[in-house]
Protein backbone atom coordinates (compact mmCIF):
# COMPACT_ATOMS: atom_id res chain seq x y z
CA UNK A 1 0.00 0.00 0.00
CA UNK A 2 3.27 1.89 0.09
CA UNK A 3 2.25 2.82 -3.76
CA UNK A 4 1.18 6.09 -4.90
CA UNK A 5 -2.30 6.14 -6.94
CA UNK A 6 -1.28 8.46 -9.55
CA UNK A 7 -4.25 7.91 -11.71
CA UNK A 8 -7.87 6.59 -12.01
CA UNK A 9 -6.74 3.00 -13.45
CA UNK A 10 -4.38 3.19 -10.23
CA UNK A 11 -6.98 3.04 -8.09
CA UNK A 12 -9.83 0.95 -10.00
CA UNK A 13 -6.86 -2.01 -9.93
CA UNK A 14 -6.85 -1.15 -6.12
CA UNK A 15 -10.32 -1.44 -5.33
CA UNK A 16 -10.21 -4.57 -7.93
CA UNK A 17 -7.68 -5.87 -5.80
CA UNK A 18 -9.08 -4.98 -2.15
CA UNK A 19 -12.91 -5.89 -3.28
CA UNK A 20 -11.71 -9.55 -3.57
CA UNK A 21 -10.72 -10.04 -0.13
CA UNK A 22 -13.31 -7.52 1.66
CA UNK A 23 -16.06 -9.61 0.19
CA UNK A 24 -17.89 -11.37 2.93
CA UNK A 25 -20.59 -14.41 1.89
CA UNK A 26 -24.18 -13.58 2.72
CA UNK A 27 -25.79 -15.48 5.88
CA UNK A 28 -28.75 -16.95 4.61
CA UNK A 29 -31.68 -16.32 6.73
CA UNK A 30 -33.93 -19.16 7.77
CA UNK A 31 -37.53 -18.77 7.47
CA UNK A 32 -39.31 -18.27 11.26
CA UNK A 33 -42.16 -20.80 11.01
CA UNK A 34 -44.50 -22.62 13.77
CA UNK A 35 -45.39 -25.52 14.54
CA UNK A 36 -48.82 -25.22 12.53
CA UNK A 37 -46.68 -23.64 9.51
CA UNK A 38 -47.80 -20.18 10.11
CA UNK A 39 -45.60 -16.94 10.06
CA UNK A 40 -45.91 -14.27 12.18
CA UNK A 41 -45.60 -10.16 11.90
CA UNK A 42 -46.96 -7.36 13.75
CA UNK A 43 -47.88 -4.33 12.12
CA UNK A 44 -48.32 -0.81 13.05
CA UNK A 45 -49.65 2.72 11.72
CA UNK A 46 -51.02 5.67 13.97
CA UNK A 47 -52.15 4.11 17.31
CA UNK A 48 -53.63 0.70 15.34
CA UNK A 49 -51.66 -2.26 15.71
CA UNK A 50 -52.33 -6.02 13.48
CA UNK A 51 -51.45 -9.33 14.87
CA UNK A 52 -50.76 -11.31 11.54
CA UNK A 53 -50.20 -15.27 10.55
CA UNK A 54 -50.01 -16.23 7.06
CA UNK A 55 -50.43 -19.78 5.91
CA UNK A 56 -50.05 -21.53 2.34
CA UNK A 57 -53.50 -21.32 1.08
CA UNK A 58 -55.54 -19.80 -1.26
CA UNK A 59 -55.59 -16.18 -0.66
CA UNK A 60 -58.63 -15.81 2.06
CA UNK A 61 -57.76 -12.66 4.10
CA UNK A 62 -59.75 -13.19 7.44
CA UNK A 63 -59.44 -10.20 9.74
CA UNK A 64 -60.55 -10.66 13.45
CA UNK A 65 -62.82 -13.32 12.83
CA UNK A 66 -64.94 -11.67 9.46
CA UNK A 67 -63.81 -11.61 5.49
CA UNK A 68 -61.78 -9.03 4.47
CA UNK A 69 -64.95 -7.73 2.13
CA UNK A 70 -66.94 -8.18 4.96
CA UNK A 71 -64.38 -5.72 8.19
CA UNK A 72 -63.16 -3.20 5.44
CA UNK A 73 -66.06 -2.39 3.19
CA UNK A 74 -64.27 0.75 0.60
CA UNK A 75 -62.28 -1.13 -2.06
CA UNK A 76 -59.72 0.72 -1.23
CA UNK A 77 -58.74 -0.38 2.06
CA UNK A 78 -58.87 -3.93 0.64
CA UNK A 79 -56.21 -2.76 -2.03
CA UNK A 80 -53.95 -1.31 0.72
CA UNK A 81 -54.30 -5.06 2.18
CA UNK A 82 -53.41 -6.78 -1.03
CA UNK A 83 -50.41 -4.61 -1.79
CA UNK A 84 -47.42 -6.50 -0.37
CA UNK A 85 -48.71 -10.32 -1.84
CA UNK A 86 -49.35 -8.66 -4.95
CA UNK A 87 -45.87 -6.85 -4.95
CA UNK A 88 -44.60 -10.53 -4.05
CA UNK A 89 -46.76 -12.37 -6.35
CA UNK A 90 -48.00 -14.34 -3.84
CA UNK A 91 -51.51 -13.16 -4.07
CA UNK A 92 -53.33 -17.07 -4.04
CA UNK A 93 -51.16 -18.46 -2.10
CA UNK A 94 -51.07 -17.70 1.24
CA UNK A 95 -54.15 -17.44 4.01
CA UNK A 96 -54.04 -14.40 6.29
CA UNK A 97 -55.56 -14.63 9.16
CA UNK A 98 -54.89 -11.29 11.71
CA UNK A 99 -56.45 -9.80 14.70
CA UNK A 100 -56.58 -5.82 14.64
CA UNK A 101 -57.19 -2.98 16.90
CA UNK A 102 -56.77 0.27 18.06
CA UNK A 103 -57.13 3.58 15.73
CA UNK A 104 -59.96 3.74 12.28
CA UNK A 105 -60.46 2.04 9.46
CA UNK A 106 -57.51 3.75 7.42
CA UNK A 107 -55.17 2.91 10.49
CA UNK A 108 -56.09 -0.23 10.72
CA UNK A 109 -55.39 -1.40 6.77
CA UNK A 110 -51.74 0.18 6.96
CA UNK A 111 -51.14 -1.84 10.38
CA UNK A 112 -52.51 -5.00 8.85
CA UNK A 113 -50.06 -4.26 5.49
CA UNK A 114 -47.78 -3.79 7.32
CA UNK A 115 -48.01 -6.82 9.61
CA UNK A 116 -48.48 -9.38 5.96
CA UNK A 117 -44.92 -7.63 5.11
CA UNK A 118 -43.75 -8.36 8.12
CA UNK A 119 -45.04 -12.28 8.10
CA UNK A 120 -43.85 -12.59 4.43
CA UNK A 121 -40.50 -11.64 4.63
CA UNK A 122 -40.25 -13.93 8.20
CA UNK A 123 -41.90 -17.32 5.93
CA UNK A 124 -39.61 -16.66 2.96
CA UNK A 125 -36.35 -14.51 3.62
CA UNK A 126 -35.74 -13.50 -0.01
CA UNK A 127 -38.90 -11.37 -0.73
CA UNK A 128 -37.65 -8.69 1.42
CA UNK A 129 -35.75 -7.20 -1.50
CA UNK A 130 -39.46 -7.49 -3.32
CA UNK A 131 -41.17 -5.61 -0.53
CA UNK A 132 -38.22 -3.23 0.22
CA UNK A 133 -38.45 -0.60 -2.66
CA UNK A 134 -41.99 -0.51 -2.09
CA UNK A 135 -42.19 0.85 1.67
CA UNK A 136 -43.86 -2.26 3.00
CA UNK A 137 -41.10 -2.64 5.61
CA UNK A 138 -40.87 0.58 7.09
CA UNK A 139 -43.56 1.36 9.76
CA UNK A 140 -45.03 4.69 8.95
CA UNK A 141 -44.13 6.75 12.22
CA UNK A 142 -46.48 9.85 11.55
CA UNK A 143 -48.47 10.23 15.02
CA UNK A 144 -51.20 12.55 15.05
CA UNK A 145 -50.12 15.53 17.07
CA UNK A 146 -51.14 16.27 20.81
CA UNK A 147 -53.95 19.23 21.78
CA UNK A 148 -51.76 22.32 23.39
CA UNK A 149 -53.44 24.32 26.15
CA UNK A 150 -54.54 27.87 24.68
CA UNK A 151 -54.98 26.22 21.28
CA UNK A 152 -58.73 24.94 19.92
CA UNK A 153 -56.71 22.07 18.65
CA UNK A 154 -52.96 20.95 18.34
CA UNK A 155 -51.93 24.21 16.34
CA UNK A 156 -55.02 26.08 15.48
CA UNK A 157 -55.80 29.16 17.47
CA UNK A 158 -59.04 30.36 18.84
CA UNK A 159 -61.11 33.07 16.49
CA UNK A 160 -59.32 36.29 17.20
CA UNK A 161 -61.69 39.33 18.16
CA UNK A 162 -60.92 42.92 18.50
CA UNK A 163 -64.42 43.00 20.96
Amino acid sequence: MSDAVESLEDLKNLNSEAGAVAAAPLIPVEPTIDAQGRAYGTGRRKSAVARVWIKPGTGKITVNGKDQTEYFARPVLRLILEQPLIAAERRTEFDVVCTVKGSGLSGQAGAVRHGISRALVAYEPTLRAALKPHGFMTRDSREVERKKYGRAKARRSFQFSKR
